[in-house]
């Protein structure tokens, strides 16, 4: 199916995003240790004496695993499937945007503004897109990739 084809190569990237270091896959939670972390309100920071990461190295690695779940939504061909996958990586993208824009408000910018627009354009999608329709996912899908990235390389020293 062409939808499945387009999507699947835009997230080639994707899939990649965190696999450069030790970004999302190795956080932690905020909480570990000696039960001393505090969260700042403001940052969506963790401080803690035991070195626990920042809150949104989780939210990170949240957003990464839900990125990585819409290549089966994709292989499926199933845009209600698309559809219910993009509205959570969304969720997970508003979680880290808030958790994060104090400490990089650029990257979280950019990564506000592309899954806005890849939601856009997967709740515009009909049950059978036109190639038009999949070539706007498929930008949509690989500016995501790159704002993701993009927040990977800025965050991956306080998130290692």
């Amino acid at each position: 199916m062409p939808l499945a084809v387009f999507i699947a190569i835009a997230l080639v990237a994707v899939v990649g995003c965190g696999s450069s270091g030790g970004g999302g896959s190795t956080a932690s939670s905020s909480a570990s240790g000696s039960g001393s972390a505090a969260t700042n309100g403001a940052s969506g920071t963790t401080a803690s004496s035991g070195g626990s990461k920042p809150a949104y190295c989780s939210d990170w690695s949240n957003l990464e695993s839900s990125i990585k779940g819409l290549a089966s939504s994709v292989s499926s061909g199933d845009v209600s499937g698309l559809k219910s996958q993009v509205t959570k990586i969304q969720s997970d993208a508003t979680s880290l945007v808030s958790s994060a824009k104090s400490d990089f408000s650029i990257q979280t910018s950019a990564l506000k503004s592309s899954v806005d627009a890849l939601q856009s354009a997967v709740a515009a999608l009909p049950a059978s897109p036109s190639s038009a329709q999949v070539a706007a996912i498929a930008t949509s899908a690989t500016s995501v990739a790159s704002a993701v990235k993009s927040f990977g390389d800025a965050s991956r020293p306080k998130c290692s």
